[in-house]
Order: C-alpha cells, then sequence, then structure tokens
C-alpha cells in the first residue's frame, strides 16, 4: 500500500530511489501566449551519479534542499521503505503564492493516481498557510503540460524573473487555489 505523508527534511536523499526515466513523444514552448507542440520523440534519462548539474541527484538534490529550507515541506509516496513519488513545496515564493517545487513520480507507479494525490496534498498545505495561487516550473513534456493543465495550471505572461533564468525552457503556469 502506498501511503501519503510529510517526510523529515533530510529524507530528500531518498529521491535517488526514483527512476524519472520517460518517453517523451512532443514538447511544448510557450509563445505569445499559446502552447506550441512540438513533435520531438526521445528518451529522457533518470538521474545520474556524476557531477552534471543539470541531471545529477547531487545538483537536484541540492536544489530541493535549498526550498525545504527556506520553510518548504517534502510530502513523499512511499510503499514499505521506498520513495515511490515525491513533491516539494515551498510555502511562500511571493506575497501569496506557494510554489510546487518538485513533483515526480518513479518509472513503473505512473498513472496510478499518484502525481494528483501530491498534488492535492500541496493545494492543502499551501491553503491552510494563506496561499491563494500557486506556481509551477513545469518540464515542458507532453505529460507534464497535460498533467498540469488537468489541475487547474495555466501558463503565465509573468514568470517569477529567478525561476525562469533559472529554468527558461520550462513552461512556468500558475493556478488559484
Amino acid at each position: 500500500m502506498i501511503e501519503i505523508k510529510l517526510l523529515p527534511h533530510e529524507d530528500i536523499v531518498r529521491i535517488m530511489d526514483i527512476d524519472r526515466s520517460e518517453f517523451i513523444p512532443a514538447t511544448y514552448t510557450y509563445e505569445n501566449g499559446q502552447l506550441v507542440r512540438h513533435e520531438t520523440p526521445h528518451d529522457c534519462p533518470t538521474w545520474s551519479h556524476d557531477d552534471d548539474p543539470h541531471w545529477s541527484y547531487g545538483a537536484h538534490i541540492a536544489y530541493f534542499k535549498s526550498l525545504l529550507d527556506a520553510g518548504g515541506e517534502l510530502i513523499g509516496a512511499v510503499e514499505g521503505e521506498r520513495l515511490v513519488a515525491f513533491a516539494v513545496l515551498r510555502y511562500q515564493l511571493v506575497d501569496d503564492m506557494a510554489q510546487l517545487g518538485a513533483l515526480f513520480v518513479s518509472n513503473g507507479y505512473r498513472r496510478q493516481g499518484l502525481a494528483h494525490k501530491l498534488c492535492a496534498e500541496v493545494d492543502r498545505l499551501a491553503r491552510e498557510y494563506g496561499a491563494k495561487r500557486m506556481y509551477v516550473s513545469a518540464t515542458p513534456s507532453e505529460s507534464a503540460m497535460g498533467f498540469y493543465r488537468s489541475q487547474g495550471f495555466q501558463p503565465t505572461d509573468t514568470p517569477h524573473p529567478e525561476l525562469f533564468e533559472r529554468e527558461p525552457e520550462d513552461i512556468h503556469m500558475v493556478k488559484r487555489l
């Protein structure tokens, strides 16, 4: 049985349990107020144990830890002792807006509602904190765009400058809570 629960911040190292690999049939860009689909089939690998700043576990752990250290939460989907999915919530990105800093479901556990459950828990916690909006810098894959749009996120014409600089190819989205 998979349990959704808050995890201690030091458990962020458990993301090494996650296999984020997937086949991506298409990606999106956000141009002139519209999502534009690009047929770009490719395999996306899982994170690595090397020092690559974009693909390494270490780089991701450090970034997610910075969000947690800024007063965030780590929400996990745990099966037994194994982390099979997780989300990182940053309670206050700006004013009344929280940030969904990460949401990953391990390959083999997708299409079981885990992302939806994690997103619902993140929304609940953010609303309790007083947030009125949620921000996500989303991987521009077909699966991510479909999921986030189904959760009420819409691309924003005014991305957060720091997050846009960090991830300029992502689709920056906001939703009302």
